[in-house]
């Protein structure tokens, strides 16, 4: 284990710090401490992250690893320590990248290991990306009953794209059902890896554990730079601390940093002085510094969240350096408006999605007006699941009442002049006759996509893809029993149903995964929902041509449920191109005027009725629907089922 050195202040200084808002950790007798890890060198240092499919063990290996290094006690109680987001418990899923450091002693030397533990989902894998650049290796994690899985295969390209080492080991080894020796002719046929450099582990029970350290020391690169140069750290990650602001995770590429200095951002140009540095272990503890090759967490005193960008480079100031590649930005797959509940917590609301987009940078931020919601923004998101787990992240972790509409895709609509623009709310889609008269082309984005499932549903696949307009392109056998196939299809069918069909149809056994490709021109058109005439901006959503009319008769049936009877008649109306598709109408409430007429002429019945009759009439043209939170929210909610 590292040197602790204790620190002369006094702890009357400690209470100062804790006044100002820094963290603070005491020894037992009371004064700071913070660990030296000087005396790690970019040769016993080792950056790595674990990467693989959803649920194939990532944080259980993680914790396995932790519990090895001594960085937890070793307890049946250790299940996704590093999943610590309330979301990510109640899911089982891991949605945000963790840093975690670890010291181990291999063939007498001892080193400092950083390790990332990162999402397995499709939606998350711009932070898979992110936590690529500050490693020089990665585990790609299979499991071995089910083989490789769509997102193995987009997490291994991604790891090789960036010059990664890649370690393959083989997961869940124990299992009944398990199949190693299948699975590693998977890996070793779709990757071109030796199987026989394939680690076999368990990481529920521990088997094999204890080559995985020795297999990371051994076969990842150290990390390159010099402590000579000055100073130079890429920002992959940052977080929201209430007491200290932002803190800022760092990969130091050149040089070293400590409590004091000042430093630059290369974005902005803003200085800060750096208050605190350490490492995560597994939570937050300082150090005297952070040197080359290490990843560590910095408090600047950095107090706005806007002033913080992922991908930039810091260094000392009076000793600017070449900025370094940084990321390229998120592309938003997914849109979908979040309006407040209560129009009087928009500020709070404000405040909560800035901070939560700080923690992640991948979500696009612009503010919107409805003129059935209000004030509210229209945020991008990398899928649909990014996007439910960020609207609970928003009502567990800020306490805050929204409303979420149905997620669309951004479309491109080319005029006729050559300007070119980005469509991404109904609301600013053009009409029939401008598409007629200024349009040359409307364009919809598509996704690449990869299936990967047992052979026995390659029929139902085949189907699933025609249905959902899909331009199917090959169809590989990965060993006898799987297959991969490779589709174009809209990005617009995959935020619907396809993915909750696609593990329907293959019985759980099937895996999606999928990469922007680009816009082509399709016949798209925009449904309006009329309430007595008058159109509900909220519902409105474009469409493929073929999908109009049972879209339109499903969400007029659906408004007839749910909106509540008045004094008049309620006409709903689903119409595209000035052409209604559905029709239903909510009866309206009436009072039995005839109920006083006992007999006598028919004439006096018909006088009462006309009366009333025109008084509806006069009720109707003056008289609004209002849709109800709920009614918007039961609309919504179905037309994603």
């Amino acid at each position: 284990m590292p040197t602790v050195h204790a620190s002369s202040r006094t702890t009357t200084s400690a209470q100062a710090r804790r006044r100002r808002g820094y963290a603070t950790r005491t020894a037992a007798d009371g004064s700071d401490t913070a660990i030296d890890i000087t005396e790690y060198t970019p040769d016993r240092i080792r950056n790595f992250s674990i990467i693989a499919h959803i649920d194939h063990g990532k944080s259980t290996l993680a914790d396995r690893l932790l519990e090895t290094t001594g960085v937890i006690t070793k307890s049946g109680k250790n299940k996704q320590v590093l999943d610590k987001l309330k979301v990510e418990r109640e899911r089982g899923i891991t949605v945000k990248a963790q840093s975690v450091s670890m010291f181990w002693e291999h063939a007498g030397r001892k080193y400092l290991l950083n390790l990332i533990d990162t999402p397995g989902h499709v939606d998350f894998s711009y932070e898979v990306s992110r936590s690529l650049a500050a490693c020089q290796g990665t585990i790609l994690l299979v499991d071995a009953a089910q083989g490789i899985q769509a997102q193995t295969v987009a997490n291994f390209f991604l790891a090789f794209g960036e010059g990664l080492e890649v370690i393959p080991m083989l997961n869940k080894i124990d299992l009944p059902t398990a199949e190693p020796d299948r699975a590693a002719l998977q890996i070793e046929s779709a990757f071109e890896i030796d199987a026989t450099n394939i680690v076999h582990i368990s990481a529920k029970t521990g088997l094999g554990i204890d080559k995985v350290l020795p297999s990371v020391i051994e076969r990842i690169p150290r990390p390159v730079g010099s402590i000579d140069a000055p100073f130079k750290a890429l920002l992959f990650d940052t977080w929201y601390d209430k007491y200290v602001g932002v803190v800022c995770l760092m990969a130091v590429k050149d040089g070293a940093v400590r409590r004091g200095d000042r430093i630059v951002s290369t974005h902005s140009g803003a200085r800060y002085e750096v208050m605190e540095v350490g490492i995560m272990h597994p939570e937050q503890k300082p150090a005297t510094q952070l040197q080359v090759g290490q990843v560590g967490y910095i408090v600047c005193n950095m107090k706005s969240v806007a002033e913080a960008h992922v991908g930039d480079t810091f260094h000392k100031d009076k000793f600017p350096v070449d900025p370094l590649p940084g990321f390229v930005p998120a592309k938003s797959m997914v849109f979908a408006g979040v309006f407040p509940l209560d129009a009087g917590e928009f500020d709070k609301l404000n405040e909560s999605i800035q901070k939560l987009t700080l923690n992640d940078s991948s979500v696009g931020v612009h503010k919107e007006t409805s003129a059935a919601l209000g004030q509210g923004w229209r945020l991008g998101f990398l899928g649909t699941l990014h996007m439910d787990v960020f609207r609970q992240r928003l009502e567990e972790e800020y306490d805050a009442n929204i409303l979420v509409t149905a997620p669309t895709v951004p479309y491109r609509v080319q005029y006729t002049d050559g300007t070119i623009k980005y469509i991404q709310t109904p609301a600013d889609f053009p009409t029939a006759v401008e598409i007629q008269e200024k349009v040359e082309a409307v364009m919809e984005p598509f996704v690449s996509a990869t299936l990967i499932f047992p052979e026995q549903y390659l029929g139902a696949m085949l189907e699933l893809c025609t249905m959902h307009r899909a331009d199917i392109h090959t169809h590989t056998y990965l060993d006898e029993l799987r297959v991969m196939l490779k589709c174009r299809l809209p990005t617009a069918e995959i935020v619907s149903d396809f993915y909750d069909r696609l593990k329907s149809k293959s019985q759980g056994f099937g895996s999606f995964d999928y990469e922007d490709d680009g816009y082509s021109e399709s016949d798209l058109v925009k449904m309006e929902v009329l309430l007595n005439g008058e159109p509900v901006d909220a519902l409105a959503a474009v469409m493929h041509r073929s999908s109009v009319v049972n879209v339109g008769r499903a969400i007029a049936k659906r408004l007839k449920d749910v909106i509540r009877r008045q004094l008049f008649d309620i006409n709903i109306q689903t119409a595209a191109n000035g052409k209604v598709v559905a029709r239903e109408t909510v009866k309206q409430l009436r009072k039995n005027v005839t109920a006083k007429c006992y007999g006598g002429d028919v004439s006096r019945k018909m006088k009462l009725l006309n009366k009333q009759k025109e008084g509806k009439k006069r009720m109707k043209k003056i008289g609004r629907v209002e849709l109800p939170q709920e009614a918007f929210l039961s609309v919504m909610t179905s037309s994603q089922e």
